[in-house]
């Protein structure tokens, strides 16, 4: 039970940056903005989340885990709460960039804290748990943020108010007490490097990728918005189905076969999903896709909570700011070459994906 605050935790973050996404019709009449303007309130969430996770962990390190937990909960309440009553729509989107910022401060530390918390050898388990949990939230955010806004689109974010003050009750333990403080450097190291290249194009390669695989469902398949997004569910789904056995497979047969099991099967569905005869093969391989990414990702975030022992919340939180990195860059990568040929943007992604077992390769760690 120690563990479930942890989990919620883990929910709250994606739930609450994916959660606009289905209410843009709402906020659209609220606000008299058009579609593009309340679209601009994402990457107002999601960059400086992004950004200021390159020093978020270290920060929670050095100013102790409970203290910057707590905080960072009551704030993304107090948030949350003041975007449900915002008068304007520029008021909202800087609003919604201080609710990334707060979130910069959550996930990296309670998956450090997580780590610490479970025995050595459970922690691939706890780990995969958690990541299972945020593709959870990733794949149930429209169903939820819809359902809520339904009633009224205030709703989706004053139930957040709710939860994040429950969550401030139980924030994660402190590091062990170290003799010199925890310094910034410490989490820039090679190590922390190659697994930040493996977030990037893993990323970039294979989970960034959904917005692509969504034009080629609309443009060759003519599947609706709905059909669209039932389809694009099927990855969260195997992502929420797997995780928790990736992360045993991790603790049995060690970080790195897992990681290149995923990967393998990552790189070579998505160079084929240009070449599916059908919508249903379309939603069939991203869906194995999302199993294989629940294999990467479990070796991937375990190699990460173990890479900086000292400061494991700083290293992994430069980690996550290249995985956000990665999902921003992808649209920029593929676009270009679908749009000359929609097999070239699946067959580049499907090399980056392949590439980020280079960054791997270095990493030896058995078990």
């Amino acid at each position: 039970m120690r563990t479930v605050p942890f989990y919620i935790g883990g929910f709250l973050g994606p739930f609450g940056g994916g959660v606009v996404a289905v209410l843009v019709p709402q906020l659209r009449d609220a606000f008299d903005a058009t579609t593009a303007e309340i679209a601009a309130t994402i990457p107002a969430y999601l960059v400086p989340f992004a950004v200021l996770q390159l020093v978020s962990g270290t920060v929670g390190e050095r100013l102790g885990r409970r203290r910057v937990v707590r905080t960072a909960y009551i704030a993304y309440a107090l948030l949350s709460l003041a975007a449900a009553f915002a008068p304007s729509l520029e008021s909202f989107l800087v609003i919604r960039a201080l609710q990334g910022s707060a979130n910069a401060f959550l996930t990296p530390l309670l998956l450090a804290g997580l780590a610490d918390l479970v025995p050595p050898g459970q922690i691939g388990r706890a780990v995969g748990t958690f990541a299972a949990v945020q593709t959870a939230a990733i794949a149930l955010a429209p169903l939820g943020g819809g359902a809520l806004g339904a009633l009224d689109w205030r709703f989706a974010f004053l139930s957040q108010v709710v939860v994040a003050l429950a969550l401030a009750a139980f924030p994660p333990p402190d590091a062990q007490q170290r003799d010199t403080p925890v310094r910034l450097r410490e989490a820039f190291t090679r190590r922390v490097g190659l697994l930040s290249g493996a977030a990037f194009t893993g990323y970039a390669g294979v989970t960034g990728i959904g917005f692509l695989v969504a034009v080629e469902a609309a443009d060759e398949f003519g599947l609706g918005s709905i059909a669209r997004g039932v389809l694009l569910a099927g990855f969260g789904v195997a992502g929420m189905l797997l995780g928790r056995a990736a992360g045993d497979a991790v603790d049995r047969f060690g970080r790195t076969p897992v990681i290149y099991a995923g990967l393998a099967i990552c790189a070579v569905l998505v160079a084929t999903l240009g070449f599916a005869p059908s919508a249903v093969a379309l939603g069939a391989l991203w869906f194995v896709i999302g199993l294989g990414s629940a294999l990467m990702w479990a070796g991937i975030n375990v190699l990460t909570v173990e890479a900086v022992p000292g400061n494991r919340a700083g290293g992994t939180s430069v980690v996550s700011a290249f995985k956000f990195a990665g999902n921003a860059a992808a649209p920029l990568m593929w676009l270009p070459l679908y749009h000359a040929d929609p097999r070239l943007g699946f067959l580049g992604a499907g090399i980056l994906a392949a590439v980020a077992g280079l960054f791997i390769a270095p990493l030896r760690m058995a078990r």
